[in-house]
Formats: C-alpha cells, sequence, structure tokens
C-alpha cells in the first residue's frame, strides 16, 4: 500500500501525520521534495520519532536549501524540477510518502504537488482547524477528486471541531481516520500511541 500524505495548507501537520502513519503500519518513508532545513528536515524528524526497526526512510528526489516554494527554492538553487527525475523507492513494504504544502504548490512553471500523485496512492489529507480551514478542505479534496485520485480519508490535527468536522465530512462523503490532539510535544511515546490508535483503521484501506 502507497500513501500520499497531504495538507489543505502549510504548519498543519503533515509530518506528525506521517510519523504516525509510518510508525502505525511500520511503513518505509519518503519526501521526495524537501525545500530548507536540510538540517533537520522531514526525514530527520520522522527518524526521530519512530521506534520501530522496520522502517527504512528514503533520501529526497531534490533537497532544496531555501524554505520556499519548491519551484522558487529550485531557481534558487540554479536547478529546475523535473517530474522525470523523481523516481519512486523500490519497497515491498507499505510506503508513506510526504507531500510539500498543499497540493497546488508549484513545483516549476507547470507542475504542482498534485502532479506528484500516482493513480496507485491512497491519499491521505490532513486538516487542521482554523478559520478558512472548512473552504481550504473541501477545495483540496475537489481538486483530488477532479483528478479521479483514490482518497483514503482525512486526518484532523488539533482540538476537536465538531461543526467544522462534520460538514467537512458531510460535504466530502469521507471517512474520518483519525484526530491528533493539540499535544503540548511529540516524543517517540506521544507518536506510538496514536500510531497505536489508528493502525487497524489504516489497514482496512489496504
Amino acid at each position: 500500500m502507497k500513501l500520499f500524505i497531504t495538507g489543505i495548507g502549510t504548519d498543519v501537520g503533515k509530518t506528525i501525520a506521517s510519523a504516525i502513519i509510518t510508525e502505525a503500519l511500520e511503513a518505509d518513508y519518503w519526501k521526495p521534495i524537501q525545500a530548507g532545513d536540510l538540517e533537520n528536515s522531514d526525514a530527520h524528524k520522522i527518524q526521530k520519532y519512530l521506534t520501530n526497526a522496520k522502517t527504512r526512510i528514503f533520501d529526497n528526489a531534490y533537497a532544496l536549501q531555501t524554505p520556499a516554494s519548491p519551484h522558487w527554492a529550485a531557481e534558487l538553487d540554479n536547478i529546475r524540477i523535473d517530474l522525470k527525475k523523481i523516481k519512486e523507492p523500490k519497497s515491498k513494504n507499505h510506503l508513506v510518502i510526504e507531500g510539500a504544502g498543499g497540493v497546488f504548490v508549484p513545483l516549476n512553471e507547470t507542475d504542482c504537488v498534485i502532479d506528484l500523485i500516482q493513480p496507485d496512492y491512497k491519499v491521505i489529507v490532513v486538516s487542521r482547524h482554523y478559520l478558512g480551514s472548512i473552504n481550504h478542505t473541501l477545495l483540496t479534496v475537489e481538486a483530488l477528486q477532479n483528478r479521479k485520485l483514490n482518497i483514503a480519508g482525512i486526518v484532523f490535527n488539533g482540538d476537536e471541531n465538531p461543526a467544522s468536522e462534520s460538514i467537512i465530512l458531510k460535504k466530502t462523503g469521507l471517512q474520518m481516520l483519525g484526530r491528533i490532539e493539540n499535544e503540548p510535544y511529540f516524543d517517540q511515546n506521544v507518536i506510538r500511541y496514536y500510531a497505536d490508535k489508528i493502525r487497524a483503521t489504516l489497514l482496512e484501506l489496504s
């Protein structure tokens, strides 16, 4: 099973969700494009959060120096992101693939993050509650549906908001795969706690 983790925007909790899902499935992990923070990248964070001995973390296809939109970070590095050069790593394990920002974050003058999502991927949308997040979540889901991509469900991150969650789930027809509470911190124990909670639901997707 290949799970692509995307968010409704930046800083909504994709990496924490990716760590929990990776730990739950003892899956392999791959972030095709990392922009900035190379000494403490998302792959480094994932490695720090995991306790299982099975996960393999694959190298980024592009590791860019500047924390910015990938198209601009690449231009500053004097390169162009080429989708043909982004080769999915070979794995016999489950594979968790983490996107960058939201689905329409540009990678170059023509391609966006959504263009990384392959037909055999199951997409998990990470939504965080804030003013405007209902709109951002529905737009993300509609964009994925317009491409006829397979959406596995939604993970809500942050304090529970029944009014927002119920209307999102009703309008999209998607299932809630889990909720990550607004924890004071995340470490291996917290990640493992959530991994244990979501494991059975994730295994039903395969």
